[in-house]
């Protein structure tokens, strides 16, 4: 057995146990070894029923001798009560309220480990114990298999499938015994100045610790074992990307000329005076672009932090010295508002800027890419139409990709292999919780907005439940009396945009005809035509239509100064980050601005999500607090495309090992101490980049 071993072949795992596993995504023996206990107990203090004191926390081993539902009928608590007895020949009474699927589980001569604490029921003068932890002993049992489960520290995996934990321990205990000790390919001048321990003692110890274990540092998972493998995964991670960055370092770029003309050009464009931190990040991206090697840097900024004219500044840059720029947006709407945008602000530089977007008709798509291949397009802005094969640019010296999350990595990539090496410059108006941007945006420098601009004053959020929402309407009434206008937002309701449509359409008619028959309403939504969308913000931005309602499509890159009331339809339905988008939408301009969240039913993640919006306008606050409720696997959505799948690291928990494991790759492979430990590392990584992380190693 190696740990390339299909676990068919693992004893007591069949076809249908190991069909199972695989759908969890366990394969192999290493994706069994990988699958490390999410806490432990310590079932060393085993006794005898006659031996046990109240008050104490216990295992004991015996047998089942009556099991049954009692009592409590009429109020539905389903209690499940038990007897066992030992050898000791005493009675412990153990209890389950909401007990009823025990009655399938539990049945006389079984023999069980329980563990919990030890309670006198005074009353009936009986030891119990209520709600212990339990498991059945006899079944999958080999030869000596059973102290697995008592008389030591015990790991406990999360079940897979009908695979209890019990079953999973086994089949770990199996896999360990079987295997040889494992090649470590960590290098050794970091195991010794560390002090981790060797591969093969910190996985069998990660999955069966030592007796003298402590088990606050096993559930902490800071054990020793715990610890290497925790570093040892953030490690290769690391080294991947500090191995990216440093292969797009080494690319020739081009060397952008930044002379007085330049400096002209971009004073005659801006609009206002750029805040402080709009200047700092300028400066880093200048210094970027004159750098003979691409630029590969990360704008974070919080919604209407300005981040769009920092990029039309680079665009300025790039232009001036014979460059084409690509702007890519994920979705139409914002496509459409970056090319109003950039027409708006380029206009008085005499640049020619043309949008690309899948629902142009042929001919004038044949058109657009002709004037972009022969280079008489200065920026062009699009969707996911700018990445096709037959959109060819004469010299694209920039690309700019917008909230870049909602990209792939291929398509990034796809962008970039329209030049010669690009600079290429990402934004993202969801902060991102600096862990997190360690491991997915490790190979690019990262900017930070944080600043808004002058006069903008923090919005004003409020809760409303949907029985009130006749005051909040009186409220919107005496806004647009004041000159003011508002958003009104339904979500996309199980992923269907025809749902949330037809409820925004009907929205859309009660408001217009009943409760605001004298105010100018219009309707947003993404089955609109291009030429129906833009007609419409049109008209809002105009101010002719002064309440807007509308599905989640203005979630990002509408901006309207006027507009100071976002109103969020069953708020609990949103995600943090979009519902923090949303009400970026309004407080652009210097009237104080208001976002209401209207909830129907409520549960408690929803309650969080909600309290924090009222407490906090901080984009970066809002974004750990997401990452917190929500979980790495689903910040971006079920399948980000550039966030590494990962094992025994947590970002959430394992913040402080990443940082170390960053700072260790980024020196390893920056100076390694024999270059034979770079090059087997490089074909480590190569080996296991994709089946250990998921992610593709381009760049």
């Amino acid at each position: 057995m190696d740990l390339t071993t299909p676990l068919t072949y693992v004893k007591g795992i069949g076809p249908a146990r190991a069909a199972m596993l695989e759908a969890k995504g366990l394969i192999s023996v290493e994706d069994l070894l990988a699958y490390v206990p999410f806490r432990y107990e310590d079932r060393s203090n085993t006794k005898t029923v006659a031996q046990l004191a109240p008050g104490e926390m216990a295992t004991v081993i015996a047998d089942v001798r009556s099991a049954q539902l009692s009592g409590f009928r009429r109020r539905n608590l389903g209690l499940f009560e038990a007897r066992f007895s030992d050898s000791s020949r005493a009675i412990l009474v153990c209890k389950w309220f909401h007990g009823d699927y025990l009655a399938k589980v539990l049945a006389e001569g079984m023999k069980v480990a329980l563990f919990g604490k030890v309670e006198l029921d005074s009353y009936a003068g009986e030891l119990t114990m209520l709600h212990p932890e339990f498991e059945i002993l006899s079944g999958d049992d080999q030869d000596g298999e059973a102290s697995l489960h008592t008389g030591r520290i015990v790991p406990i995996y999360e079940a897979v499938s009908k695979l209890t934990t019990r079953v999973l321990r086994v089949f770990s205990h199996r896999v360990l015994e079987a295997l040889p000790p494992l090649e470590d390919n960590l290098p050794e001048y970091l195991r010794r100045r560390l002090k981790l321990p060797d591969l093969w003692t910190a996985i069998r110890e990660t999955h069966f610790p030592p007796p003298d274990s402590d088990l606050r540092l096993l559930n902490n998972f800071r054990s020793p074992a715990q610890f290497r493998l925790i570093f040892e995964e953030f490690f290769w991670l690391e080294c991947g990307i500090a191995l990216k960055r440093s292969k797009a370092r080494a690319l020739p770029g081009i060397s952008f000329d930044i002379n007085d003309r330049v400096r002209e050009k971009v004073k005659a464009m801006l609009p206002f005076k750029p805040t402080g931190a709009q200047k700092r990040v300028i400066k880093e991206i200048a210094d970027d672009m004159k750098a003979p090697r691409p630029m590969n840097r990360l704008l974070q900024g919080d919604v209407g932090s300005g981040k769009t004219i920092v990029a039309a500044e680079a665009a300025v840059i790039a232009i001036e010295n014979g460059c084409q720029v690509a702007v890519l947006a994920p979705t139409e709407i914002l496509a459409v508002q970056h090319g109003l945008y950039f027409k708006q602000i380029f206009s008085r530089l005499d640049y020619v800027c043309v949008l690309l977007t899948g629902s142009l008709a042929g001919r004038e798509k044949t058109q657009l890419k002709k004037l972009v291949a022969e280079g008489l397009a200065h920026v062009v802005i699009g969707t996911h139409a700018l990445l096709e094969k037959d959109v060819e640019f004469k010299r694209l010296g920039l690309a700019i990709i917008d909230e870049q999350h909602r990209f792939g990595v291929m398509q990034r990539l796809g962008l970039r292999q329209k030049g010669t090496h690009p600079d290429v410059l990402v934004m993202t108006a969801t902060p991102i919780p600096r862990t997190l941007a360690m491991t997915l945006y490790g190979d690019l420098d990262v900017s930070v907005i944080d600043e808004l601009p002058p006069g903008r004053k923090p919005i004003v959020t409020r809760h409303a439940t949907a029985d009130r929402v006749e005051q909040v309407y009186s409220f919107m009434k005496r806004q647009i009396d004041a000159g003011r206008q508002a958003y009104v937002v339904y979500p996309v309701i199980e992923e269907s945009e025809t749902q949330a449509m037809k409820a925004a359409e009907e929205m859309y008619q009660r408001l217009s005809r009943e409760v605001f028959p004298d105010i100018p309403v219009g309707l947003m939504h993404g089955r609109l035509g291009a030429d129906e969308k833009e007609d419409v913000m049109r008209r809002f931005r105009e101010g002719g239509v002064k309440i807007l309602v509308s599905t989640t499509v203005i979630e990002v890159g509408v901006d309207v100064p006027n507009a100071s009331v976002m109103v969020v339809e069953q708020a609990e339905r949103f995600g943090l980050a979009q519902l923090h988008q949303l009400r970026g939408r309004v407080g652009r301009g210097a009237a104080q601005s208001y976002c209401i969240l209207v909830t129907e039913k409520m549960n408690d993640a929803a309650r969080a999500r909600i309290r924090t919006l009222v407490e906090s306008t901080d984009g970066f606050y809002i974004s750990e607090m997401d990452l917190k409720l929500r979980g790495p696997g689903e910040f971006f959505g079920a399948k980000q495309s550039g966030l590494p799948s990962l094992r025994v690291a947590n970002i959430l928990r394992d913040g402080e090992i990443l940082e170390i494991a960053r700072r260790e790759a980024v020196d390893f492979v920056s100076h390694p101490s024999e270059r034979e430990d770079l090059r087997r590392a490089v074909a480590y990584i190569q080996g296991h980049w994709q089946r250990r992380y998921g992610l593709v190693m381009v760049g």
